[in-house]
């Protein structure tokens, strides 16, 4: 059966928990590394949600885990709003890919 993970800050993250996602705790750029290396060696791992706050520290670390793994990685915003981190990902990539910025700018 495949998983759903998220990461990010402990009190952020808990609410996950209650309707079956895998909850894993982590403040810094290296948790989150080794957390997304691990799962990347994990082919259960369908999904997997980093907070935009984590995913700021480590945008390599996302980088490096979609080009290993097969599983869909997000960002998801956190109580203080969105940083737009997912957005900005999304448009750099298109923008790279067809090269024009068909989303617009800020």
């Amino acid at each position: 059966m495949s998983r759903a993970v998220v990461i990010g800050e402990r009190g952020l993250i808990l609410g996950f928990k209650g309707v079956g996602v895998e909850v894993i705790p982590g403040d810094t750029a290296e948790d989150l590394r080794r957390e997304l290396g691990r799962l990347s060696r994990q082919p259960d791992v369908a999904l997997v949600m980093v907070t935009e706050s984590i995913a700021g520290l480590a945008p390599d670390a996302l980088a490096d885990f979609r080009a290993v793994s097969a599983a869909i990685l997000t960002t998801i915003p956190t109580h203080r709003g969105s940083t737009h981190f997912s957005f900005n990902e999304m448009r750099g990539a298109v923008e790279r890919s067809i090269g024009v910025d068909m989303l617009g700018k800020d």
